[in-house]
């Protein structure tokens, strides 16, 4: 007698209790096959709780505190053994409006408009058994350059899009306390996002902005700027080098810096040349 199949998993991600339990409930009678491992309130114990549970199935809530669906999936893509298990099917909860909505249709990525609505969800199911039971995991690099479209979408993971930036008002501490300086852009190496600030470093000193990265890389010019990590915009002229540890992850050598930077699995593809 063949082995009975395990249960499939699912985590499910989403800030607002009532409407947890409702997911979990409707998912109860849309997928009775279907165990729900956990449930967490926000995007550091969502990414947490998937690396130590590898649950088959994510549903993510978009908007979480402490880190959003997007940014807690890429994180998790980031961290995820995939030598060990298959990255989950990624499905989104979402109550952005119509027009937000396009940058999801245009994804494979799956989504739910709050509040879920049962044929809605009946559909979202039938795709995940249908994968799920052909054991067609999706690929991994499909399910990055999904989650790269989507973070770079003004209004999801994007900030808009603003005028573009040419001189930066920076911090620096001295031994007499902290300057003011104006750097130009152009002297910038690469961008790292520190706690509370960013860290801006040109070929011979780090400054500190307070403007969050993803503002900051909208007002960059993208082909001068690249991001390389969820926390890292380097200038593409500034690369001299990249190489694959014994892990396999990716590193930076620059031209007139050096500390190496790390290159997340989502942006790798940058690289595959090189």
């Amino acid at each position: 007698m063949p082995p009975t199949p395990t249960p499939p998993r699912a985590l499910i991600a989403e800030d607002e209790p009532l409407l947890a339990a409702a997911l979990q409930q409707a998912l109860a009678r849309a997928w009775p096959g279907l165990r729900v491992a956990a449930t967490v309130g926000d995007g550091l114990s969502a990414v947490r709780e998937a690396l130590a549970l590898r649950p088959e199935v994510l549903f993510f809530d978009i908007r979480m505190p402490g880190q959003s669906g997007l940014d807690a999936a890429a994180a998790l893509a980031d961290a995820w053994p995939a030598d060990e298990a298959p990255f989950p099917a990624l499905v989104f909860v979402t109550a952005y409006d119509q027009y937000a909505l396009q940058a999801f249709e245009t994804q494979a990525v799956d989504y739910l408009l709050k509040p879920v609505q049962p044929a809605r969800l009946e559909k979202t199911v039938h795709k995940l058994r249908q994968a799920l039971q052909r054991g067609a995991a999706p690929a991994p690099e499909d399910t990055f350059a999904q989650l790269r479209a989507l973070l770079h979408t003004p209004g999801l993971g994007a900030a808009p899009a603003a005028p573009r930036l040419h001189m930066i008002q920076a911090m620096r501490q001295t031994g007499s306390g902290t300057q003011i300086h104006f750097v130009p852009v152009a002297e910038v190496l690469y961008f790292e996002a520190a706690d509370k600030y960013v860290r801006v470093l040109t070929a011979t000193h780090e400054y500190l902005i307070r403007t969050p990265l993803k503002e900051l890389a909208a007002q960059l010019d993208p082909a001068a700027f690249w991001q390389v990590h969820r926390g890292t915009l380097v200038r593409a002229s500034a690369i001299a080098s990249a190489t694959r540890d014994e892990a396999g992850r990716l590193h930076l050598h620059l031209h007139e810096r050096p500390e190496r930077l790390a290159v997340s699995r989502l942006y790798a593809h940058l690289f595959k040349a090189m």
